[in-house]
Parts: structure tokens; sequence; C-alpha cells
């Protein structure tokens, strides 16, 4: 759908077109405005961690100038620096002097951590600050939340640093410590996406050696309580109780599924099975179509990705963003295991999904666990409606 008609031919392998590509930015790209005098604003677009430097900064200067020495302000969280060094990417780090308008550059001013200097926030003077911020910032927030626990006890406090570690160059990743009584001590983490869990994941395995024991990963749902006060919920142990609340709310996400035109059955089915809300079909080709869809959040981070690849023999794929919150017909899934509850196994899932959730938890548990010379009760309940499964096993 592109207008190739101006494209420029080139090749940086054989030298074709690298003047006609720069004549072209100098004449199509539309130069900054002079905005020199005014008060400085900068947008971050990029920060890493130095071992020996603290946050390496990577902005690019809309209003005003910035001096190496200059003391600086970040306008989101209020923190205060001094640019100790500022420079440009030639491509290559090169110290300068001044920074104008239009410029991009990076600088060091000792920041102990990523979490300091944001991705979108402003850098303005101290001395003389700008009436308002850059536009377009927002706080990221997570939207997976899974449980990390180590398979040793003694692994927690090197689960612990190596969570901090990686949080000095991924401010995005949010933990909080937490404690069960199956599965020991651990933390409750917070990440912004699948992927983003699925990297953290393999680096605290492979970087840090640790062996992990991880939850299955849930989202962040909203209660609307009886006092009409609205509380948010990442992990089912903090539902209130039913007389307590009048409705919950899930994440919903919009998600566009491109397939070729063989495989649109099986990926509409899934659709429908992930209580998906059906909204359009566009063919981009002849042979390839792209399905919108309103779905759950809930629903798409267990194994919907797999689901996907295995119906379209891994030529499907997704795309997704979160469009808000939804009031849904949600309950709490408790797990009791010779009547004690065990809270790490608990779930919140929808009304219609829970004897099949519940059944499945139940045949799975029967399994794993341990063989005994007594019987042991294997409970699901939720609401009023329990299920009971009473197990003997003789040595």
């Amino acid at each position: 759908g592109l207008d190739c008609s101006n494209a420029i031919r080139c090749s940086a392998k054989e030298g074709i077109g690298i003047i006609e590509i720069l004549d072209a930015i100098v004449t199509k790209v539309p130069p900054p405005k002079d905005t020199l005098k005014n008060p400085l604003r900068a947008l971050i677009f990029d920060s890493y961690y130095d071992a020996y430097r603290g946050v390496i900064v990577y902005f690019r200067v809309i209003d005003g100038s910035i001096r190496k020495g200059d003391k600086i302000c970040f306008m989101a969280n209020k923190k205060e620096y001094v640019a100790d060094e500022i420079g440009v990417l030639s491509p290559n780090q090169m110290e300068a002097d001044e920074l104008h308008a239009g410029e991009v550059g990076y600088l060091s001013a000792s920041i102990r951590s990523v979490a300091d200097a944001r991705v979108g926030d402003t850098i303005t003077h101290f001395a003389k600050r700008a009436e308002s911020a850059l536009p377009g910032y927002s706080e990221a927030t997570p939207m997976v939340f899974c449980g990390l626990f180590p398979l040793e006890a003694d692994q927690f406090e090197e689960l612990r640093e190596a969570l901090g570690r990686l949080q000095l160059n991924d401010a995005a990743l949010k933990f909080e410590p937490e404690s069960s009584s199956a599965m020991g001590f651990g933390f409750r983490c917070g990440f912004l996406g699948l992927l983003h869990m699925e990297i953290v994941q393999e680096r605290l395995e492979r970087e840090y050696n640790l062996n992990l024991i991880i939850t299955a990963p849930s989202v962040v749902y909203r209660v609307n309580c009886s006092n009409n006060e609205t509380v948010e919920c990442s992990n089912p142990s903090l539902l209130p109780e039913p007389g307590k609340r009048r409705s919950i709310e899930e994440p919903y996400v919009k998600i566009e599924l491109l397939t070729p035109k063989d495989y649109i059955g099986p990926i509409m089915e899934l659709g429908q099975e992930r209580r998906g809300e059906f909204k359009e079909m566009n063919y981009i080709t002849e042979n390839r179509a792209k399905l919108t869809y309103m779905l759950p959040l809930a629903e798409m981070v267990g194994d919907f990705f797999d689901q996907l690849k295995s119906r379209s023999k891994g030529y499907a794929s997704m795309e997704y963003s979160v469009v808000g919150y939804r009031v849904s017909d949600l309950v709490k899934l408790d797990i009791q295991i010779n009547g004690e509850p065990v809270e790490a196994l608990s779930t919140i899932v929808h009304k219609e999904k829970a004897y099949t959730v519940g059944r499945a938890l139940t045949q799975k548990l029967k399994e794993l666990i341990p063989r005994q010379m007594f019987k042991i009760p294997i409970q699901v309940s939720f609401i009023c409606l329990v299920l009971t499964y009473f197990l003997q096993y003789i040595s």
C-alpha cells in the first residue's frame, strides 16, 4: 500500500545511491524549528546502565540548548542532576561542550537507576524550567504478572539480587516479595507483556544459574466494591470477599491475526473458544486475511500463541494492544488439599470455564501428589459450587 514511485535505488554493499539518499534527507525531511531562545526541553528516547558511569541517557533537544556542567531536572520524577558529560553519537560517543535544538546526543550525570531516566521523560534546566513537559509521556504499567520461586530455598537472596540487577537496565520490571505455604519465599513480578516475561525468565536462568518455579501468568483485575471503591487486584489472594464486591472488570485487547486463507476456520474457532468478540475480516491479498478480535487479556497470556501456531501450521502471526477494561462474570477458583487452602494455586476464571478448569486442576494434582496410606481429598470451590474428589492410595 506504499507509494513507491519515488523510491531511491540503493545498495550499501555496492555503494549505490548513498549520495542520493543524503540529498533526499536534506530536501524532504523538514528541519527543526528555531527554538534556541526557549527554555530547555529535551526528549529521552533511550537509556542504559554503565557500571562505571551510571545511567547513560540518549536524548533529542527539542527547545533551547544544554551545556556541559548544567544543572538539569527530569520533569516527570523531579530528580535533579548535574550534566557531567554530554556529547553526540558519531557513531561512538564523542564529547561536546554544547547541544542545540534539533541535535541528538547523550549525557552522563551519575544517575544510579534507569528508573530515574525513563523513556519519554523531558529534561529541562533546574534554574530556568520549561512551563510544560513534552507530550506523550506515561509511566510503563505492568499488564502480566506471575510468581517466581527458587527451587531451592537458599537461592532466595540470589534471586532478589538478580532481579535488582535486571531492574537497573529494565525500569518496566516490577517485583515484590511473596510467600506461599506450598512453595516458600519468592517474588510476584510484573511485566509489560508475554515476551517481556519470557525474556526475564530466560535471563534469570541462563545468566544467574537459578532454578525457578514459575506460576501461571495472570493479569490485573479491577474490583468494584459495594462501598464504591475500586481495587486493583493482581493476585487472586487479594480479591475481596464476594459480599464486598459488586463487579469485576478484566483488561481487553484488540488482537489482529494475520493468516493464509486456508486456516481462517480453525483460527476463528480458537477466537470463539477464548471468549473473543469478532470484529472484522479483511483480505490483504488474494491468499492472506486479517482477522480482528476483542479478546480478554487473561485468555491470551496462556497458550494462545502456541495454539495459533499449531492450528495454522506456523503460518499465522498476531499483534495486540490493550484497549481498556470491561465488566465480566468472573469467579475465584480456590484449591484445597486435605482441607488446607493452597493460595498459590488459586486463580480467577470466567464462570463458564470454572468447572472445566477446576476439573483439569484436580486431575493434574491427582497425578502429582505422592501416594499415601490415607485418603487425600482434593477440592475445587467457587461461589457456592464445590467439586470434591476423594483419592485413596495404598502403598
